[in-house]
């Protein structure tokens, strides 16, 4: 950044120019000073940051408190709060901002990475998503392994390839294997490959997914499919970095990444005996979990929209030729998206295709588990937290008898607890005399 200053107030000009040198050599301030003066007739709220670089509400506000204290943003009149260019009233300060505009901005690692643009879709208002983009950062300084947890469709492999892009194996290979889709008999064909006559069929070599993510990154989806036989030669393979393809004879080193992904509950599998517990060890060196859709409801409406924008740029149309109706909203909001983002994306296409015009309404929409969706009924009478809590503990204590001691263990709650509700609440027994459920020892 080359500027010039005038001569006089030679330490003001150079604590100014130490200042503005700091300001700009954050990602995060310096993109938010060439987003905010590329489009100077707008503002934009804190939120709309959030979502737009990736970051966590505090820090947005923190950059943003810095740019307002030199002068290159402001804060915009009215609530929310809302944030907008600014020219520094200072001649030298205003100077070195139009020489920082002025140079070509330095396009990012992220911004380059076609897994964070996509990712970037993925995330609304809520900050879960926010911080799982923190993990995928902290994940990619490393080659520690990472195991990702959550439910199906909710962007396991997106996030995979957020890693690998990211980490300093961006420019090796991807290579991705459905555990699920791998029977036994297949298993070692697929990741150790083979070689030429190694069986019925094999015509030439095949090198395995091992060996092709070799200093790239081996992505195993739903790894707590695998069988205990596969798990054992999956753990040789971690523990010597080497593999031998099947019918070969030579022994070749390995270095890749590995990243898993399951919607199981390993850890029970490990006390079941039905997942190996050194080999858990292994493949969850760092565990990331994706939130499922219905964890944040909040941010369906703004994730159908942009879905529904991407399908209309994919079939050729403008961006904003189709919108959603509220009442569709409606519908997306009360349904329990079992599929999560993947199902949210074919219900919006497939209402896209239905809709006669240019608004997809409420009859528009088919959804996959239609049986499942949950009746929403608009005139139900809502009942506080202290209310639902009182009728609850009094269930429990009515089913178990009026054992405290087993309703206690129940509830998740100490004795000293429930004894304090029911006092608070004024509970009692249903019956004068109640007596104590067959087989559970006293009340207290």
């Amino acid at each position: 950044m080359s500027t010039t200053l005038p001569s006089t107030g030679t330490r003001e000009v150079t604590d100014l120019l130490g200042r503005f040198k700091w300001l700009v050599q954050s990602p995060l301030r310096s993109g938010l000073i060439r987003y905010l003066h590329s489009r100077t007739s707008e503002a934009f709220s804190v939120e709309g940051f959030m979502q737009r670089f990736g970051r966590l509400q505090q820090d947005v506000e923190n950059c943003l408190r810095e740019l307002v204290a030199f002068g290159v943003a402001r804060r915009a009149p009215g609530t929310p709060a809302r944030y907008e260019a600014a020219r520094p009233g200072d001649p030298a300060a205003a100077r070195l901002l139009d020489g920082f505009l002025a140079e070509q901005g330095v396009v990012s690692h992220e911004d380059r990475s076609p897994a964070v643009q996509r990712f970037r879709e993925m995330i609304g208002s809520d900050e879960k998503m926010l911080l799982v983009f923190e993990w995928i950062r902290t994940a990619a300084k490393s080659d520690i392994s990472v195991l990702m947890l959550g439910p199906t469709g909710s962007g396991k492999e997106v996030v995979a390839r957020m890693i690998h892009e990211l980490s300093r194996r961006g420019s090796g290979r991807f290579q991705a294997v459905n555990c699920a889709a791998l029977p036994d008999t297949l298993f070692e064909s697929e990741l150790f490959g083979y070689e030429k006559g190694a069986f019925t069929g094999a015509h030439e070599r095949k090198p395995g997914r091992i060996e092709l993510a070799n200093n790239g990154t081996l992505f195993l989806d739903e790894i707590g499919d695998l069988s205990m036989v596969a798990q054992a030669k999956l753990l040789r393979v971690l523990q010597d970095r080497r593999i031998e393809r099947l019918g070969g004879r030579e022994s070749i080193e390995v270095n890749f990444r590995l990243i898993s992904a399951t919607n199981r509950p390993l850890d029970q599998f490990v006390r079941d005996d039905r997942f190996r517990e050194d080999l858990y060890y292994r493949v969850n060196a760092f565990s990331i979990r994706l939130p499922s859709l219905r964890e944040r409801a909040s941010d369906i409406p703004l994730l159908a929209h942009r879905l529904l924008a991407r399908y209309c740029d994919a079939n050729g149309l403008p961006v904003d030729s189709k919108t959603i109706e509220q009442g569709a909203l409606d519908l997306f909001g009360s349904y329990h998206w079992p599929g999560n983002i993947r199902e949210l994306e074919s219900t919006v296409s497939r209402a896209a295709v239905s809709a006669p015009g240019n608004v997809i309404r409420a009859a528009d929409v088919q959804f996959l588990h239609p049986a499942e969706t949950p009746v929403v009924k608009p005139h139900e009478p809502l009942t506080s937290l202290r209310d639902a809590e009182r009728v609850h503990i009094l269930r429990v204590l009515e089913q178990l008898g009026w054992n405290k001691k087993q309703a206690a263990k129940v509830l998740e709650i100490s004795r000293g607890t429930l004894y304090r509700k029911i006092l608070e609440y004024e509970l009692k027994p249903s019956q004068p005399d109640p007596r104590p459920v067959a087989g559970a020892p006293s009340q207290l």
